[in-house]
Formats: structure tokens, sequence, C-alpha cells
């Protein structure tokens, strides 16, 4: 692991504010307008912001000396990940602008039905187009794993903190913490050290 200065720590702060938006959700189960919806609605888009950065610095690492397939598999990868992430950034703003407009829940969910009634927006911001945004990182994390740069059971503790989730946003405290474990400790390094050649 290098020993370089720790820089942004973008590996702990996504993970981090997911959880704090999953601690937030739960402690306002009406789900009103106000200051827990602003306040979640922010550290999700938080979240999400955070892991552009993220993403981009496993994209580097996955292409590191690997030739054009491993480049281009990362290219691939990190591009499913930002479409996903401006899928998830788009909700929350039109969750936060609802929220911010809206007097109490009927209202929302009135103004809810009425964005969601134009053509396209419901794949694109609501179900289809935000999975892209953990497809990427589950990406990346396996193939960083696979080329022996960073260690196996990261991808899958990824992968169950987003089954977590997907199973109920009510596990989303939970999905946030495993996500912390899987990838807090990549802030520490610049790049995953490429494993020793076999002895000849």
């Amino acid at each position: 692991m290098s020993n370089t200065p720790r820089q942004w720590p973008w590996f702990t702060v996504g993970p981090l504010c997911l959880t704090v938006y999953g601690v937030i959700r739960l402690s306002d189960p009406t789900h009103n307008p106000g200051f827990a919806w602003s306040l979640g609605h922010l550290s999700l888009l938080a979240s999400v912001l955070a892991f552009v950065p993220a993403m981009w610095r496993l994209r580097r690492w996955a292409a590191a000396g690997r030739g054009p397939a491993a480049r281009a598999f990362a290219g691939a990868a990190t591009a499913a990940g930002l479409l996903g992430t401006a899928a998830v950034t788009a909700q929350a703003l039109i969750d936060l602008v609802v929220g911010f407009l809206c007097a109490d829940r009927a209202a929302m969910n009135v103004m809810f039905d009425g964005v969601r009634s134009h053509p396209g927006v419901t794949p694109a911001v609501y179900t289809v187009l935000p999975l892209l945004f953990y497809v990427g990182i589950v990406l990346l994390t396996a193939q960083l794993a696979a080329m022996r740069r960073i260690a196996v059971w990261r991808p899958l503790v990824v992968v169950a903190g987003i089954a977590v989730t997907a199973a109920s946003l009510d596990l989303m405290p939970l999905g946030g913490l495993l996500l912390l474990l899987a990838l807090a400790p990549l802030d520490r390094q610049q790049q995953p050290a490429a494993p020793a050649p076999a002895p000849v």
C-alpha cells in the first residue's frame, strides 16, 4: 500500500453519505416534505457525486498497464456508472424540488405523478438507468479483484451492500455500511500494487 498522503476520501464520503441518507429516511417514516426530506436527499446527492471521482480512480487503476482490453472494459464500466450517476442525480434533484414546492405528501404524490407522466422519465430516472450506477461500481471492483489489485472479498461486499438496499430501502443504512467496509480503505492508496511475477 502506498505511503503517499491521503487525498480527498471519496471512497469514504460516498458510502457514508448514503448511510446518513438511509438513517434520515428511517427517522421520517411519513416521508413528508420538510427538513428531514431535504437533508436526506442532499445526503443522497452528496453520496452520488462523491462516487464520480471514486469511479474515475477505479477506472484509472483498472486500466493501468493491462492492455487495450482492460482499458476498454474499465472505460465501458465507468461510462455505465457515470450514466447511472446522472440518473440518480436527476432523481435526487427532482425529489428536492418537489419537496420544496409541496406542502404535504398528497401534493408531492400529485407532482411526482406529473413528472413520471412524461415519456421516458420513469426508466431514465427511476427504474432502468439508475441501476447502472451500481453496475459500474461492481464491474470496476470485480475487474480489480480479477487483476489481483484489490482483495476478492471487496466486490463481494459491494454486491452484498447493493443487494440489501435493493431488498428494502429500510436496509439502506446497512447497505451503506457494507459499501463503507469494502471501499473506504481504498482512500489510503494511490494505486493498488500489481501482483508480483512468478519466479522463473
